[in-house]
Formats: structure tokens, sequence, C-alpha cells
């Protein structure tokens, strides 16, 4: 469906009202802000990693709330289960006496979907969310079950330094659009922080937007243009994260695997989703950059050398983004 640029300009004023509804109760964290919300944008999931009691549970709960959008939380613990997640098939007694089968559908089965901690469960249970975040739909004993629309799952994990952490898998590492990292708040936000949560005084937030709204909200994004040599850069881009064609100092010295084709597709989607929320309705090299960090730090494997030098994805990044200068990005 083609937009005109007053639909698009008008689209961008309520996402700007979201944001700053938002920033109403939300402190800081501007960057979280707008990332968390270009992947809901871009119909895709959000990874955030920070320390304990940094707001990262309360920012999604936040969103969800200005949204509109039905949530659910789900606690990750070592004993959770894949059908604590997932719901499970009871039998049941009918009227007349029959046992049948019947579906408890679990927290999964919501518009917005909270992983809270997600690495402090095991291995077996964070798969349970693969299927759901891949395929947006969940098996349980051969019955395929539809998510709700629009579906996300926003996670939450603390840095895998920390005990009782489980790192999550690469496949399902790469499900996630962009992994968000949640600053430690400046002095002046502390100060602000305590005023707003320590008072008598509560803040009231409103609903800016709807599921169907939203929903109108993606296909715009998908609409958003892209021209054959900004698509190219983004593809310059992906190919300089892998150590055999990359001519980046570093990447082949400390990189094991780079980025695949899902992170070609989730740079151009959150390209897009800033896009509009910029109130534009083509992408540009700005926008590449600008969402590039989040889209390829965790996809970026470092290889034993990268890990014992203490090697960040970041840095790394931006020696790829750097390279522009001297022609690797055309």
């Amino acid at each position: 469906m083609a937009y005109t640029a007053e639909q698009f300009t008008g689209m961008s004023s309520r996402l700007q009202e979201v944001r700053e509804e938002i920033k109403q109760f939300i402190v800081g964290q501007e960057e979280a802000i707008d990332f968390s919300l270009y992947a809901v944008l871009a119909d895709g999931h959000a990874l955030l990693e920070g320390l304990p009691g940094l707001g990262k549970t309360m920012l999604i709960r936040t969103i969800s709330d200005v949204l509109d959008l039905s949530f659910s939380r789900i606690q990750f613990t070592p004993d959770l289960m894949p059908s604590d997640i997932t719901g499970t098939s009871l039998i049941e007694r009918d009227m007349d006496g029959r046992q049948q089968f019947s579906f408890r559908e679990g927290p999964i089965f919501h518009q917005m979907v909270l992983a809270d901690e997600i690495n402090r469960a095991t291995p077996k249970t964070q798969s349970a969310l693969l299927e759901a975040m891949g395929e947006k739909t969940v098996t349980v004993l051969g019955d395929t079950k539809p998510m709700a629309r629009p579906f996300f799952v926003l996670a939450t994990q603390n840095p895998i330094e920390m005990e009782g952490t489980y790192p999550l898998p690469e496949a399902q590492m790469d499900r996630f659009l962009c992994k968000i990292l949640i600053a430690y708040p400046t002095r002046q936000e502390l100060a602000e922080i305590s005023r707003r949560t320590t008072g008598s005084e509560s803040i009231a937030l409103n609903k800016k937007m709807d599921a169907a709204s939203l929903l109108e909200a993606q296909e715009m994004v998908k609409s958003v243009l892209i021209a054959d040599d900004i698509l190219m850069v983004a593809v310059d881009i992906i190919q300089n994260t892998h150590p055999h064609t990359s001519e980046i100092d570093g990447v082949q010295q400390f990189i094991q695997y780079g980025s695949g084709p899902r992170g070609l597709q989730s740079l151009i989607k959150l390209a897009k989703a800033r896009a509009l929320m910029e109130g534009r309705y083509h992408v540009s090299i700005g926008d590449l950059k600008h969402v590039a960090k989040p889209v390829l730090r965790h996809r970026l494997l470092l290889n034993y050398e990268g890990e014992a030098e203490g090697k960040k994805a970041d840095g790394l990044i931006d020696a790829i983004l750097q390279g522009a200068g001297r022609g690797v990005l055309k």
C-alpha cells in the first residue's frame, strides 16, 4: 500500500507522542526507549541487558501501557519448565462425563511478553520461546496455535558474568532484532528517579495508540523506501563482520563468526523504523549507522584471542562503520 507524505508525518507525530509519554514515567534511558520502539515498529523482538534495578522491567511495562497492548510477565528461574511458558493440555470431563483434552494457554499468548531475566532459565526452557519468536506459533502435542497480533517478546537479561546465569544459545540470540544495553543513571537522573518514586504523587500514563494503529504503523514501516545504493551499504556492513571477507583491522584477528542474513534484515527493518519515527519515508546511511550497534553486537562471536584481549563487539562495529572513509562502504 502506498502512503502519502501527510500520512507519514501524521504517524510520526503519533509515535513522537508515544515516546514523550513514556519519558513522563521513565527517567533517562533515551536510547533504550527509542530502540525498544524501533523493534516494536519493525515487528520484532528486543533483548535488554543491564544490572538489576535499572528499570528494564518497568520500561517494558510502560511501553505496553502506552500502546494499550495485552501484557504478560514471565519470571525466568532455573526450575521454570517449557510448559510454564507455552501452556499445556489437561484431561477434563465435559457435562456428559466424557474425558477430553483441554488446552490451557500459557503467558506467551499475549501481545507483549516480558521475558524477565531470560538467562536465569536453563537452555531447554529458553528454547521454548524459539518457535513463538521465529514463527509466531506454538505447537503443543502436535497442535499448532497462532500467537496474538501484534506479538513481541521483550526480554531482559543480567550480564552473563553474574552468578546463576546461562548464556543464551546463538540461535535464540539471532531471533532478537537488537540487543539494548541499559546504562547506569547519571547523578541528576538518580535524583529525579528518587523524586518520582519516593513521593506521594503518582504519574498516570495515557494510552497513545492501540493494537490496530500499531499494526498500521508496522505496515507503514515496510513501505519506507530504501535506495539500491543504501541497501548495498547495509550489505557491506554485514559482509565486513565476517573475518573471511572483511578488510577492517581487527575483524579478521578477533572475530570468529559474523552476522548472517537475519542481521541484514534486522539492520534494514530498524533503519526503516527510525526513518518513520523521524518523519521521513526513506532510509539514510545515518539511519543504518545509528542502528548498527544494537543490531550487530549480539551477532558477532569473538574468537579466543578476542576474548583473551577483552575486545568488545561495539568497538569492532565502530571500526567497521569508520571504514566508510576508506571506501569500504560505498
